[in-house]
Order: structure tokens, then C-alpha cells, then sequence
């Protein structure tokens, strides 16, 4: 056990209620990376998205912190890192937003997020608007911001450990 720890990264999940165990297949369908349960490594990115859910609630933000035994889960599971906002996140993103099951191949995703920043090309490129070319050159300006999506209940549960909430 005394290893562990030296692996763990610590992550964020914005909302409006403590979560203490992450049920992943609780969220909506069609999400950037599928139905899971969704944190960041990025502090302020999950706090802004719990002040969003919370003034369209109309309720108090609450900042969940976990720690993330990412390194083990990489080694066990399968596993999706998205780098860049490139070809093969803006397809994925795409399938999943269409609702078509590129998520159920794995276990643990990784990457940008269609954020407010990079919604509006995502949107345009789905809408037959957009060429892929274009889309891709727009992306590439972004640099993204970083969402982890766990989609496997029992990686969940062995890796990711609820460690209390934090002020906002």
C-alpha cells in the first residue's frame, strides 16, 4: 500500500451534491466521452462547471476531490488518451454526441472537452456546416482543457477514492 499513494493524482467533480461513490453509468447519454462519471486534474475547470450547475439548479456548488490511482488504472484497463484536439477526438466526440457507442471499448477516457471554447466548431462540423479540414485547423488553436471519464464501475471503486470536498 505504501506505493500507491506516490501514483495517485488528485481530481475534481463540480456539482451540486457530494458524491463519495461515483456510480458511473448515472450520468446522461451523449456526452464527449459516453456515460460515466466524468473529473478533471484542472481545479478551476471543475469549479467553474460546478458554479454553472449550480446557478442553473439554484443551488450551492460543491467541489468533490478524489484521488486517482491513474497510473493503475492505465496499467488494468482499456484505456483511451485523447492528446490533442485532433482528427480522432473530433470523431469520437461526434459518435458520442450522436449517441453511437464508441465509449462501451473502454474503461477509462481521457482528453479535451467540447468546452464553450471549441463547442461551436464540434457543432458546425456535425451540422454538415464545417468541412474537416477547417474544423481542424480551428481546433488546433485551442489548447485543451483536460476531462477524465471513468466508464468502468469496478476500476472506479478500486481506484478512484473519495477524499471529502473542497471550499469554494
Amino acid at each position: 500500500m505504501g506505493g500507491e499513494k506516490m501514483n495517485e493524482v488528485i481530481v475534481y467533480h463540480g456539482g451540486t451534491e457530494i458524491i463519495e461513490h461515483p456510480i458511473c453509468q448515472f450520468g446522461r447519454p451523449n456526452l464527449d466521452f459516453g456515460r460515466g462519471f466524468y473529473v478533471t486534474d484542472l481545479c478551476q475547470q471543475a469549479t467553474n462547471w460546478a458554479a454553472q450547475v449550480a446557478d442553473r439548479r439554484k443551488m450551492a456548488p460543491v467541489l468533490n476531490r478524489y484521488r486517482l490511482n491513474r497510473e493503475a488504472i492505465l496499467a488494468e484497463g482499456r484505456c483511451k488518451i485523447f492528446k490533442a484536439y485532433d482528427r480522432d477526438w473530433l470523431e469520437f466526440i461526434v459518435d458520442s454526441r450522436q449517441g453511437k457507442p464508441v465509449a462501451d471499448a473502454y474503461d477509462y477516457i481521457e482528453g479535451g472537452v467540447a468546452n464553450d471554447r471549441v463547442v461551436d466548431t464540434v457543432n458546425l462540423y456535425m451540422a454538415g456546416l464545417m468541412d474537416i479540414n477547417t474544423a481542424l485547423t480551428r481546433l488546433a488553436q485551442h489548447q485543451p482543457n483536460n476531462q477524465m471519464c471513468l466508464l468502468n464501475q469496478a476500476i472506479t471503486d478500486k481506484y478512484l477514492i473519495f477524499d471529502g470536498i473542497q471550499k469554494l
